[in-house]
């Protein structure tokens, strides 16, 4: 039996997330190499900041890889057969992988995260989640939505997909998908359309960065969300952790492909217990953990 780990993304984050972790001294070091890193004390932040501070993009997504990456460093005996990531989490697998060093991931998931805040502001656009519908019902409705930006971002687990667009275009989606009998269409708080078109500005701007930072041959194979594939090639990975922003997030397909490939027990590394209750919805066939 393989032991797959996968990693949380944006929306996973807690008050106090790291307080009790930073108590261990290598857990600690890496902290502070952090604060110094992103040039102002995210520690702070994530220890004694309210939810709505914690809810900045520019502090969410490092807080979130800090977690998730110093938790599977400080954890001993931890050799994964696989690994993959949703969304943001993709980069923390890239460092359980060893295809990023903890300061090159870092630096990139703050380059990251303050592209799409600003790609955000230029374009307000939204999220919404659909539940109780197929897939393929739900991209069939999006597609005959013709003028204005809507897209499937996130493939969770069956019955449930997010969406993503255009403020007016998430509207239409909605009252469209509830029409073709989804339970639930409902917009979420959230300050952008993440995996659309409409991040194609943060996009290039994480090219950049991308293209610059070091990527070393993975120690086991990274199922990617562009597709749901098994890589181990570094030109494959770096640039579909580029079209990874503008792409949907595959995660029903790549626990599916992975659970295919001998995963028998998944571990989930990080803020929350999410990802776990997908991996049951998408396959009851495997054993999740978790390590938070």
């Amino acid at each position: 039996m393989k032991h797959a780990f996968i990693f949380p993304g944006q929306g996973s984050q807690f008050p106090g997330m790291g307080k009790t972790l930073y108590e261990q001294p290598r857990a600690k070091e890496y902290f502070e190499q952090a604060n110094e890193l992103l040039g102002f004390r995210i520690t702070d932040i994530m220890f004694d900041g309210s939810a709505e501070d914690l809810k900045q993009t520019r502090v969410t997504q490092p807080a979130i890889f800090l977690h998730s990456v110093i938790l599977f460093e400080t954890t001993p005996d931890l050799k994964p057969d696989m690994v993959a990531g949703h969304s943001l989490g993709e980069f923390s697998a890239m460092v359980a992988a060893r295809v990023l060093s903890f300061e090159d991931g870092l630096l990139l998931v703050a380059k990251r995260a303050a592209a799409m805040q600003k790609a955000c502001e230029r374009n307000p656009s939204t999220m919404a989640a659909v539940l109780g519908l197929e897939d393929a019902k739900v991209e069939e409705v999006l597609a005959q939505i013709q003028d204005e930006v809507v897209v499937p971002a996130n493939y969770n687990c069956p019955g449930q997909l997010v969406i993503s667009g255009s403020i007016a275009g998430i509207q239409k989606a909605c009252e469209a998908l509830k029409a073709a009998g989804a339970k639930r269409a409902l917009p979420l708080p959230v300050g952008g359309a993440f995996h659309s078109p409409l991040m194609e500005p943060a996009s290039e701007e994480l090219e950049a960065a991308i293209m610059n930072t070091q990527f070393r041959n993975p120690t086991c194979p990274v199922y990617q969300n562009v597709d749901a594939q098994p890589y181990i090639d570094t030109s494959s990975l770096r640039q579909n952790l580029i079209n990874q922003l503008t792409s949907p997030v595959r995660w029903t397909q790549s626990i599916q492909h992975m659970a295919a490939n001998g995963a028998g027990l998944f571990t989930e590394v990080g803020p929350g217990n999410v990802l776990q209750g997908l991996v049951r919805k998408i396959t009851a066939e495997v054993t999740t953990a978790g390590i938070n």
